[in-house]
């Protein structure tokens, strides 16, 4: 079942203990209309038809926010993929934004947008908690994890170039300070949300001094929390372990380089939703933080009204958290969850429904 504790990541406690420097908001609404601003980033291919429905339901919801729409179109200078500075100026203000799914061209030089943005704005945690949905049945039940990523460098870094013909070496970048704050991040997180054990996820047995360096991290700073248990585990036994028993992470919060991350966080995904299209997903820094769907941009459904929103509106819900607004969260949450749980009609195709973008939304609205 997926509460609203789930996406709420107990807020309240969280944002009362939080150091501000690892990701604590510290934006302030307009004194003249009570309002925050938000970016956001409406994204490619299907990313204006879901931003749209965010944008209905927030107004029908009378969420105090007002959306600054941001354009990441890249810009390419010395062969480095940048986004505009309108952008940057943007949300370095509002602290916050929202980010719908960016395209990226395959095999043709350039950076991911999505890592430029995590890049730019030092964006160093990635939060993707993974449940299972009350009323929508899927391969696994009572699914419950909590995975954080290091998203600034690892094989992530972009550090390759070519040896020799048919000869290419990639170094993967693994430092002691972006290890530590993500590894103290996660430390805070479990605290804050009530989970007595750290997992670090790893693959030390072969990297060495890589994954050795953020394994011995970890190690440090566990007497600063003596009442969470570290344990550490190698990224493929927690492959098998988490397809074979998912509850025994119920309790734990599981921290791991970029790498692992990523594909780990898309395996809990399955396990708990059978897809990307209801996970959210929070990307941290010390100032700025920016919540995304995790999904691709689905071009081949684009302007079909075909497109489901849940997994933007649930990141939603996740900044709505982390901006202190958590009574309008949950009403939205549970608006969500209680559409889904609705039956068929109620959801999208990827969904095995009949809704379209539009239904779906319109009927989120009737349960505010």
């Amino acid at each position: 079942m997926l509460g609203i504790r789930s996406f709420r990541l107990n807020a309240r406690r969280f944002l009362a203990t939080a150091q501000p420097s690892i990701g604590r908001f510290t934006g302030k609404p307009n004194p003249s209309t009570g309002k925050f601003t938000v970016s956001f980033i409406e994204g490619d291919g299907i990313g204006p038809e879901i931003s749209s429905s965010v944008k209905r339901i927030f107004q029908a919801a009378d969420v105090p926010v007002e959306w600054e729409t941001c354009d990441v179109t890249p810009i390419f200078v010395n062969g480095l993929t940048t986004i505009p500075d309108p952008a940057v100026q943007s949300i370095n203000k509002n602290l916050v934004a929202l980010k719908g799914p960016l395209a990226t061209p395959i095999g043709k030089g350039h950076r991911s947008l999505n890592l430029t943005l995590r890049k730019t704005f030092n964006l160093f945690a990635n939060v993707r908690p993974a449940k299972s949905i009350e009323g929508f049945k899927t391969t696994y039940e009572n699914v419950d994890l909590v995975l954080i990523r290091e998203n600034t460098e690892g094989e992530y870094s972009g550090i390759e170039h070519l040896v020799s013909p048919g000869v290419v070496q990639s170094i993967k970048l693994i430092t002691r300070d972006a290890s530590e704050r993500v590894i103290r991040y996660a430390y805070e997180y479990a605290r804050a949300i009530g989970r007595p054990r750290l997992i670090v996820v790893h693959k030390s047995t072969i990297q060495r001094l890589a994954d050795g360096l953020f394994v011995n991290v970890a190690k440090e700073l566990a007497a600063e929390y003596p009442d969470i248990q570290l344990e550490t585990e190698l990224i493929d036994n927690t492959c098998l372990n988490v397809v074979s028993n998912p509850s025994s992470y119920t309790d734990a919060v599981s921290v791991c380089p970029n790498l692992y991350g990523d594909i780990l966080s898309d395996l809990n995904s399955g396990l708990s939703a059978g897809s990307l299209g209801l996970t959210p997903s929070a990307n941290i820094g010390h100032k700025v933080s920016i919540f995304e769907a995790v999904h691709g941009s689905a071009p081949d459904i684009a302007g079909q009204n075909k497109a489901n929103p849940t997994a933007l509106l649930l990141s939603s819900v996740m900044m709505l958290n982390h901006m202190g607004m958590t009574e309008h969260a949950d009403r939205i949450e549970k608006a969500v969850l209680g559409t889904i749980a609705g039956g068929s009609e109620y959801r999208t195709g990827d969904l095995g429904g009949s809704a379209s973008t539009t239904s779906f939304t319109d009927a989120i609205i009737k349960k505010l």
